[in-house]
């Protein structure tokens, strides 16, 4: 009966300890060391956070500290760790070998204009998929923003790590990291009547509930690696990923927001016949968020361009565009980009833009002109 109930207790042990969707396990941090494993702020124990490992000077900071005057901004709940120069901290979790994934992690700054992070995932402390993610730039009101980023599970186990490479020289200064959580990307199959993979974007990184920031798809980001499956973003800023549950998008679940201007791009490559004529599909709104006034989405078809006008009185609406050319080659890139900057009517100073979703790419077998 023992022998069972060990049995039992074990399998159970395994189950719970398997990763699943969602927060990593203490992903919010809010299980801390204690107090004998800290000097003042700092964590001097590197195992003391449990379910994490911590390297160089990692402080454990609470909701109420401040920094001389200034209220450190915890991203969620009570806790958050922070970085300082050259520090990282790291946790292992067990995926599936050969599948993407995207990890997704809220950060706010507290001293550097330059600051960024190095995420990476390796299966044994051997990194081989990194990427270097800025976070200079603060898109929301609220102190911090969620940022997201795609890789090849190479292993059964891999460590996720988040390290500040550091630009400050202060081994006291760097962002704060908080809400760690892990989704499994499935590649999306091109759906019938629709040339683009994804065109709807409903395949995506994951979106912390109840939060109303969405997550921030981070720069130059290729197609391999995507945690916006299908889609590359093309540009030197961010493009913002949002949900039904927390804005307004034209159709299912999930769209895109075009929140840096002309420097925010999301762009995908599809195969096409040259001479043969297509529409390219699309609908364009903004996302009931305050984002008000005279938008114009511009959509690239290889040579071809369209803008779309849009109106927007902050408070969720839609239209259709069609977009029809005539391919000039076997590749044709097709993009996305907002033609103006804008900024949230609330003077939170907040950037937003319009959104994009329901994309379809169709052929056109007899067309009437182009």
């Amino acid at each position: 009966m023992k022998i069972i109930l060990l049995l039992l207790s074990s399998a159970i042990f395994h189950i719970a300890s398997s990763w699943t969707d969602g927060l990593l396990p203490n992903g919010n941090f809010e299980n801390g060391p204690k107090r004998s494993e800290m000097k003042g702020t700092r964590v001097i124990n590197s195992r003391s956070i449990p379910f994490w490992e911590t390297t160089g000077f990692v402080e454990y900071i609470k909701s109420t500290q401040k920094q001389g005057d200034m209220q450190l901004v915890v991203p969620e709940g009570n806790s958050a760790v922070r970085l300082g120069d050259g520090a990282a901290v790291k946790t292992k979790v067990k995926v599936t070998n050969g599948k993407f994934y995207s990890v997704s992690f809220s950060a706010s700054r507290t001293c550097a204009q330059e600051e960024k992070l190095n995420i990476s995932a390796s299966p044994n402390s051997e990194p081989k998929d990194w990427g270097m993610l800025p976070i200079q730039t603060v898109y929301s009101s609220d102190g911090w923003d969620s940022y997201c980023w795609g890789f090849l599970a190479q292993s059964d186990e891999i460590e996720i790590a988040i390290h500040n490479p550091g630009v400050e020289k202060d081994p006291a200064c760097g962002p704060l990291i908080d809400s760690v959580a892990l989704k499994a990307l499935h590649t999306p199959r091109r759906p019938r009547g629709n040339m683009l993979k994804n065109g709807n974007f409903e395949a995506g990184p994951y979106i912390f509930p109840n939060t109303k920031w969405g997550v921030l798809i981070p720069p130059n980001i290729e197609d391999d690696h995507s945690p916006l499956p299908g889609w590359m973003i093309e540009s030197l800023k961010a493009v913002k990923y949002i949900d039904s549950d927390n804005f307004r998008v034209p159709e299912g679940k999930r769209a895109v927001e075009l929140v840096g201007g002309r420097e925010s791009v999301v762009a995908q490559v599809v195969r096409t016949e040259p001479e043969k004529v297509y529409d390219l599909v699309f609908s364009v709104g903004d996302s009931n968020n305050k984002c008000e006034g005279s938008m114009m989405v511009v959509a690239y078809a290889g040579v071809d361009i369209l803008q779309v006008p849009y109106e927007s009185k902050g408070h969720g609406g839609f239209k259709s565009a069609r977009m029809r050319f005539k391919a000039t080659s076997t590749r044709t890139r097709i993009r996305f980009s907002s033609e103006y900057y804008h900024m949230k009517s609330d003077n939170s100073g907040s950037l937003c833009g319009p959104v994009v979703d329901d994309v379809r790419l169709v052929r056109i077998r007899y067309p009437s002109r182009v």
